[in-house]
């Protein structure tokens, strides 16, 4: 089983995840929502296509752009497809 923690709370686990250049890729139903936000940010990767952001909202703090996800991604990353990855201090393991 694999966890993704910030400021002491589980934001996600699963034991299904996909890893791509090092980042475990969890299942988009894993992700504890009462912990996000809708962010505005977005970025491309050449071969992965735009990446959107949540921000993480834990006990008043905010960890901004710390979740992010393909909508959409490029063919050569189809199997990240409904997948959400962190960072920014996110401790995954």
């Amino acid at each position: 089983m694999v966890s993704a923690i910030w400021n002491g709370r589980t934001i996600a686990q699963s034991d299904d995840t996909v890893v791509v250049e090092g980042n475990h890729y969890f299942p988009a139903e894993s992700l504890d929502r009462a912990f996000v936000k809708s962010s505005a940010t977005t970025s491309v990767c050449g071969w992965k296509g735009t990446a959107n952001y949540y921000s993480l909202v834990v006990d008043g703090k905010e960890n901004k752009d710390a979740v992010w996800y393909y909508a959409d991604p490029k063919s050569a990353a189809s199997k990240i497809k409904g997948r959400v990855a962190f960072w920014k201090g996110v401790d995954v393991r």
